[in-house]
């Protein structure tokens, strides 16, 4: 049984606030007014839905007066933190994330990396009757995808990965404490990209993360090593990536973040053959809007009843 009715401000969109309003505990669901900052709480609110990159970017270094001051619950469709300002996260109000929720398309986004760079479908794409050539194309069977990190998305692109006969390594922050079936753990990110066809970034972007791919990493990288970057862009030193992919050490880089984020006009990364960029979308799905919902829905039964919510950030690490 419900005993609490919040008054919840929206930054979400439509298609999550209906969703939220229809929930029994028939919360008072309010639309963020369009030029105001997400920061700027309406009094009253007991819980805000928000996300990054709707002007979070131009937080002020020190919360606003009376910021938080009602504000119980703050639940972020993104599971990467950093967008935020540190203050976010001091603990009060309570701040979830929807860790997991985009796993599976990003997984997917990641196979189709792997998969174009194996077989060089930019390469081998007919245009007339000219292009018509024998080509050697590669394989996954026998190649090694790596995972730096192992949380919700590690697992769902381990999942495909072994479907495709790939072997998978992954290094995790928290150590290995069990086996992983099908997943061979790795201690070192070093001694996991040695061997590595296929690096896949997914780590949250921290002060222990940030640069973590540098000209060092790179060196010690298997030769033809393909980088694919899902998590955060400053998770890599973009002027190694570029020397180590010039030198023939690393063979391309798949980025869809990049630091900044987008890259300026006539950037080396836009028009190198080696590099796929896309536009931070490997989160994207038709379903996203209603996972997210869901996710949100859960939490809310929680909150309603006053128990506890599931994926809580813990502020010591920010994720």
């Amino acid at each position: 049984m419900t005993s609490r009715s919040p008054v919840i401000l929206n930054q979400l969109g439509p298609a999550v606030g209906e969703r939220i309003a229809a929930h029994p505990s028939r919360p008072t669901v309010l639309a963020h007014e369009a030029g105001r900052a997400p920061w700027e709480v309406p009094a009253g609110v007991e819980v805000l839905l928000t996300r990054p990159l709707i002007g979070w970017e131009a937080a002020p270094a020190a919360p606003p007066p009376g910021w938080g001051k009602g504000l119980r619950w703050i639940q972020s469709a993104s599971t990467g933190m950093d967008f935020y300002p540190p203050w976010l996260l001091n603990g009060a109000p309570l701040v979830t994330c929807a860790r997991g929720v985009s796993a599976v398309a990003i997984a997917d986004y990641v196979m189709a990396a792997v998969l174009t760079f194996e077989k060089r479908w930019d390469a081998i794409r007919m245009r007339g009757p000219e292009d018509w050539r024998r080509e050697t194309l590669g394989s996954l069977s026998g190649r090694r995808l790596g995972l730096a990190g192992f949380g919700a998305i590690g697992r769902a692109v381990a999942e495909r990965a072994r479907a495709f006969g790939l072997s998978v390594g992954a290094v995790r922050r928290s150590g290995w404490t069990e086996p992983e079936p099908g997943v061979e753990p790795f201690d070192r990110l070093e001694t996991l990209a040695a061997a590595s066809d296929h690096l896949v970034l997914a780590l949250p972007l921290t002060v222990a993360t940030r640069g973590l791919v540098d000209a060092g990493l790179l060196a010690k990288a298997k030769p033809g090593l393909h980088l694919v970057n899902v998590a955060r862009g400053a998770l890599v030193d973009q002027g190694a990536l570029l020397a180590a992919i010039e030198d023939g050490r690393i063979a391309g880089a798949t980025l869809d973040v990049t630091d900044p984020e987008p890259l300026p006009a006539g950037h080396p990364f836009y028009r190198h053959p080696a590099i796929r960029l896309t536009p931070h979308v490997s989160w994207s799905a038709p379903d996203f809007d209603r996972r997210l919902a869901d996710r949100i829905l859960t939490n809310l039964d929680a909150y309603a009843r006053g128990g506890p919510l599931r994926d809580v950030v813990d502020t010591q690490t920010g994720y």
